[in-house]
């Protein structure tokens, strides 16, 4: 009894799956206008969630203290595997806690933020041939979608 629904069963039709906020990132969404106070929030496997907050002030609460909870939970990558073929690989975002103290977290995502970007300058610079293999085309958008994305 009470103002929340019975949980389902474990695995049952309407079953919640938790959201990770590990390497995740919230922030206002401006392109979605149809209501006000309305967040986003992207998490590491790049799902898109859309959240409305009462108030201007509560969104950006939510938001702060979503972004601080992911900082802190997201350790530094892995690298990404190793392959006898040369194909870009996504690096691994590990779901563990951070073990170091926020300072180091702070300059540790500064640190990946510089490296992304120069990778991403590098990236674009070198573009793929326009007659080139279909495959090397289709490796250079998903790595610069990666990029961007990071």
């Amino acid at each position: 009894p009470g103002p929340f629904p019975a949980p389902q069963e474990e695995g049952g039709p309407e079953a919640e799956e938790p959201v990770g906020v590990h390497h995740a990132l919230a922030e206002r969404a401006s392109k979605y206008t149809k209501r006000p106070n309305v967040f986003r929030l992207q998490t590491a496997d790049w799902r898109v969630f859309l959240f409305q907050a009462p108030t201007l002030e509560e969104m950006l609460s939510w938001i702060s203290c979503i972004n601080l909870v992911a900082a802190l939970f997201s350790s530094p990558p892995f690298p990404a595997a190793v392959g006898s073929q040369r194909r870009f690989v996504r690096p691994i975002l590990p779901a563990a806690p951070s073990r170091s103290p926020p300072e180091e977290q702070h300059r540790s995502h500064e640190a990946w933020m510089e490296r992304v970007a120069q990778e991403l300058f590098e990236h674009q610079r070198n573009l793929p041939e326009k007659r080139g293999r279909a495959r090397d085309l289709d490796e250079y958008r998903l790595k610069k979608e990666y990029l961007l994305y990071e």
